[in-house]
């Protein structure tokens, strides 16, 4: 999907399901995911080549881990 595809997704199901609903909730999460791949994709375009330890300490990042 796209980011585009996901906002819209998300501002349909705004009008018609009450917020905190599993639909709009995984909508919403779909979306943000979306965002972030397409940010991230247009980041490691622009970077040079990182290192495996950086390429780690990113991946950390997105786990979640402190």
């Amino acid at each position: 999907m796209s980011v585009r595809t996901t906002r819209a997704r998300v501002a349909a199901l705004t009008r018609h399901h009450p917020d905190g609903s599993p639909e709009l909730s995984e909508a919403k999460r779909d979306h943000a995911t979306e965002a972030l791949a397409s940010y991230v994709a247009k980041v490691v375009a622009q970077a040079p080549p990182l290192s495996p330890a950086q390429r780690d300490r990113i991946a950390v990042l997105l786990r979640g881990a402190p």
